[in-house]
């Protein structure tokens, strides 16, 4: 039992701390599907080097399923920054597991 020990206390992070799939590229792609076709952002004026996906929550709706909601932050080229929050579900095997709601922010109050 004790020569086990060592392989169960290395095995034990990766247990505790599996979490939901990282998926930031499927609703950023998405939201600026929309952001095009909605006229606000065109995307050849966007510097996707500059663009930004800061998960702000994940929440488990199933079975290997899980909501995301995501802060993304485009700039363009010019220096006008478009922000968005976008809600989609995932999993550990796609992240496009359904729509991608997007929600443009106008105005950032309070905070950093």
């Amino acid at each position: 039992m004790m020569r086990m020990l060592p392989g169960i206390v290395l095995a034990l992070p990766a247990v505790c701390f599996a979490a939901s799939p990282h998926c930031a590229n499927w609703p950023t792609d998405m939201a600026l599907i929309h952001l095009k076709n909605a006229g606000i952002a065109d995307p050849a004026r966007i510097d996707e080097s500059r663009t930004k996906a800061v998960e702000l929550a994940t929440e488990k709706v199933g079975k290997d399923r899980y909501r995301q909601i995501y802060d993304i932050t485009y700039h363009e080229k010019s220096g006008k920054e478009i922000r968005v929050i976008t809600s989609s579900e995932a999993s550990s095997e796609e992240c496009s597991m359904g729509r991608v709601d997007v929600y443009v922010v106008s105005r950032k109050i309070g905070g950093p």
